[in-house]
């Protein structure tokens, strides 16, 4: 017997899907969808940790710091702001326009308990680094496995 995927209508959907990815990428362009609806948008992160810390490195091009709000309410932190749209000259016109504006928010449900009085954030070159210290129970503890040895009859 062999085993065939179900497919519950005959595959007629995936040209439709086809067109559909086409018609949304000629909409929307190169522009990933997930990053920007309407006037909000939401900068690219990465959230790693380390031993002592969880790291949370925002991408913010354009921004300075006072651009920017921080905020930890229990397990969760809170990175918002906004970018402003620089003035137009009145003769220039657009050939394409790539770049995001407007207002952001993302919020991250934090892994372990973190030291939220001794948190850190940092704002160096358009890169926001905000440092969580793990409180000392959240801390991976390595556990040493000892050999039991058996005593030997006489």
């Amino acid at each position: 017997m062999e085993l065939v995927p179900w497919r519950p209508f005959g595959g007629e959907l995936t040209p439709f899907r086809r067109e559909m990815d086409r018609l949304w990428d000629r909409f929307f362009g190169e522009t990933p969808l997930a990053r920007r609806i309407g006037e909000e948008w939401w900068p690219s992160v990465d959230v790693s940790e380390t031993k002592d810390n969880l790291v949370v490195k925002v991408e913010l091009p354009g921004l300075e710091a006072k651009d920017v709000d921080v905020s930890i309410s229990g397990d969760v932190l809170t990175i918002k702001g906004e970018k402003k749209k620089e003035e137009e000259e009145k003769d220039e016109h657009h050939h394409c326009v790539e770049r995001y504006y407007g207002s952001f928010q993302r919020s991250f449900r934090l892994p372990a308990n973190v030291k939220s009085d001794k948190v850190d954030a940092t704002f160096d070159k358009g890169i926001l680094k905000v440092t969580l210290p793990k409180v000392e129970e959240a801390k991976k503890k390595k556990i040493e496995v000892k050999v039991k040895q058996e005593k030997k009859a006489k």
